[in-house]
């Protein structure tokens, strides 16, 4: 093992036997930061929320949390998982070390979360950049639009936490609104923005959906928008607010629609509307 520059240790492999290391795999996750220079990137944007005595920058604080996330983690101390492996995560934060710096790092939190996602937008462009025709916005137009998913999801709490509220359907817990580039059927979804919520949150609550989209937007590489995105809505976006937001941006947009019940004994023609909101065909 030797060190490179950044957070983490360059792993090195030995058939030879000897010990075993556990959460080999985050070797992967620990590579993609570096070569995404999201490491680089966030401690330079959290700098100012680092004291000059700390002896862990608040960057790789938050990295080790998401590695703890992405290794099966639910909750902080589960940061123990990370720390036991120094020869693959490096040196790790104690937990009073965590909570003093997630403290210190919420005090301030509208400033921090615009930090973090300047260098989350900055690490996903340069990743998009590498990645050439096979980047989601290679080649995207009007006809080929990077696809943007919007949708929000339930999480259920078991007990008794912050801004845990009955849900719309009978659960308790979260209800947390998400935007995801859709990768297409051989991909999975890339997330952009995600807004944590209560979980008495309105399904079809137009400022929500227009705050994460706005936020979503901001992911994006580059500065080409209008017809080249489509967002993608299930029913909760039909709202004239909303629709009113994506066609004033000149965004590409498909929105579900819930009908009422008694549509089949209506006696009214159907249309099929395109994205800019008049009929194409009846």
């Amino acid at each position: 093992m030797k060190k490179i520059t950044g957070f983490y240790p360059r792993v090195r492999v030995d058939s030879r036997g000897g010990s075993a290391v556990g959460h080999a795999g985050g070797v992967l996750l620990t590579s993609t930061v570096k070569a995404a220079g999201l490491d680089a990137g966030l401690s330079a944007a959290l700098a100012p929320w680092r004291p000059a005595s700390a002896v862990h920058d608040p960057a790789k604080v938050l990295l080790d949390l998401a590695l703890t996330l992405a290794l099966g983690g639910d909750t902080c101390s589960d940061l123990a998982v990370v720390r036991a492996e120094p020869a693959v995560f490096g040196p790790v934060a104690s937990d009073p070390t965590l909570s003093r710096t997630i403290a210190r790092l919420a005090a301030d939190v509208d400033r921090v979360l615009a930090a973090i996602d300047r260098a989350r937008a900055a690490a996903r462009a340069r990743v998009w950049a590498a990645g050439g025709p096979h980047a989601p916005d290679h080649g995207a137009d009007a006809r080929h639009p990077v696809v943007v998913d919007v949708d929000a999801t339930l999480v259920t709490s078991h007990s008794e936490k912050e801004q845990a509220k009955p849900t719309f359907k009978k659960g308790f817990g979260f209800h947390p609104l998400c935007a995801f580039v859709d990768h297409g059927p051989a991909g999975t979804g890339e997330p952009l923005a995600i807004a944590l919520r209560p979980g008495n949150a309105g399904s079809n609550t137009a400022t929500d959906h227009i705050a994460v989209i706005t936020a979503a937007l901001r992911q994006l590489p580059g500065s080409r928008r209008g017809k080249s995105v489509l967002v993608r809505i299930d029913g909760a976006g039909s709202t004239h607010k909303v629709i009113d937001w994506l066609t004033g941006r000149r965004l590409a947009y498909s929105v579900g629609f819930t009908l009422p019940e008694n549509t089949p004994d209506a006696k009214i023609p159907c249309g099929i509307f395109a994205s800019h909101g008049e009929p194409e065909g009846l």
